[in-house]
């Protein structure tokens, strides 16, 4: 029945404690119940209240209403704080403490600042409280204590300070771990890599010649066919020569007509005056009609056009071309020599990087992905243009650097290299680039 009382009495006195915890006005004040008015509940002969926040002091002292940070016993109360801090880390749990539980340093002093038998009881990250005393702690007070300091460390969070970020921070550097990772990050942020960006790049000819048709009509035969090697001389295309050849006979026939009329006015002039005015208008005539033929001849022949050189025949497909209408001087097929190429990149005006003539680009073929081919920038377009799929690309040519030679119509990826930047700026420049088209400034 005694016992029952008892537990009952200690009850009301842990919600009464808790209760006067939670009017603290101020965190003096709850300091001070932590304290004084605990030994209501635990019997204790010292006790210490810890701190935590950016400047980590012993808060509160058991009998004394200011404290001297300069005295002995208060410096080695918060070298005892701060080492048991550190030791138990964020899963921080109520314990027994005695002086054989401590460094040398600090056990050699336990002697003459505190009891033999002290409990640790921390306060939910806001502190910790010490209580010592002379006789051992049974398993039951470290529970009553346990839920105690509970309360404790949620009035505690009151009077917490809103920490800002240079507060947190330094929290969080108060590790060394900790700062020899954040030594590491701006070591790694402020290495130098290259600003580089990826581009659609092709294989194409150096100087090639266009070949293109030399009058309007519709094209009636290809001779070749697409990336075929072809001597100087060679028939590639011609046109459909069905209107031509009728205009050519209908010249023909009127000139043979205007020189039958010139050979008779010229036998009448010899014996007629005015037969050699007429002899005149006919010659004048004839000369037309001959000028007219000869014209339609000559357009006859260049129907067919042939290769002006050695090389190979470039052009998307026979059948694409042969029936098409086209006009003078429309592109029909491009002849390149493949001995002589050079590289073609678009460089996407999103992503666009500050490159100049002299510049090093790699191209990583479709086709060979053991293969790569370095080159050197030649010229860069100051203006995008549409490219497939809609998008603004910038042009850049580029010639092949060790006399690789790669084959002609090879499609790829092209890595475009720029200057030498912090690898932080090299990563967040996208993010950075969107986010300001966003926000517009």
């Amino acid at each position: 029945m005694t016992v029952s009382m008892d537990r009952s009495r200690e009850l009301a006195t842990l919600l009464q404690l808790l209760r006067r915890a939670r009017e603290a006005q101020s965190a003096e004040q709850l300091g001070f119940v932590a304290v004084n008015e605990s030994q209501q509940l635990l019997s204790y002969r010292q006790a210490a209240l810890w701190r935590e926040g950016l400047h980590r002091h012993v808060g509160a002292l058991s009998g004394l209403a200011e404290l001297d940070p300069t005295a002995p016993y208060v410096q080695y109360l918060g070298r005892l704080f701060r080492h048991l801090a550190a030791e138990a880390g964020a899963s921080a749990e109520p314990r027994r403490l005695q002086a054989d539980h401590l460094p040398e340093a600090l056990s050699a002093e336990w002697a003459s600042a505190l009891p033999a038998q002290a409990l640790w009881l921390p306060l939910g990250g806001q502190g910790a409280l010490l209580l010592a005393r002379e006789q051992p702690w049974s398993d039951y007070e470290l529970k009553l204590a346990a839920e105690l300091a509970h309360g404790y460390g949620h009035a505690l969070l009151r009077f917490a300070p809103r920490r800002n970020w240079r507060e947190l921070l330094a929290q969080w550097l108060r590790g060394p771990r900790r700062r020899w990772l954040l030594a590491a990050l701006l070591v790694l942020a402020l290495m130098p890599v290259r600003l580089s960006v990826l581009a659609r790049g092709e294989v194409v000819a150096q100087d090639p010649q266009l070949l293109r048709a030399p009058l309007s009509g519709v094209i009636d035969r290809i001779h070749v066919s697409p990336n075929q090697p072809v001597k100087a001389g060679d028939p590639l295309f011609e046109l459909d020569a069905t209107s031509l050849t009728g205009q050519y006979a209908l010249a023909a026939r009127e000139r043979e007509a205007a020189q039958e009329s010139f050979r008779a006015s010229a036998q009448l002039a010899v014996t007629d005056d005015k037969g050699k005015l007429a002899m005149a208008q006919e010659r004048a005539k004839l000369e037309e009609k001959s000028i007219a033929a000869e014209f339609t001849g000559r357009e006859l022949k260049r129907l067919q056009v042939n290769a002006p050189g050695a090389g190979v025949v470039v052009f998307s497909d026979r059948n694409d071309w042969q029936g098409k209408a086209v006009v003078v001087g429309e592109k029909v097929m491009t002849l390149a020599d493949p001995a002589r190429v050079e590289l073609a990149a678009w460089m996407p005006a999103a992503e666009a990087i500050d490159v100049a003539p002299g510049g090093r680009l790699t191209l990583y073929p479709n086709a060979s992905p053991l293969q790569s081919y370095e080159a050197e920038i030649l010229r860069v377009a100051y203006r995008a243009e549409p490219v497939e799929g809609g998008l603004l690309a910038y042009r850049i040519q580029a010639r092949f650097l060790d006399g690789a030679t790669p084959r002609l119509g090879q499609m790829g990826t092209a890595r475009i290299q720029g200057r030498w930047v912090p690898l932080a700026y090299h990563a967040l420049r996208r993010p950075l680039t969107a986010l300001r088209q966003w926000l517009g400034w």
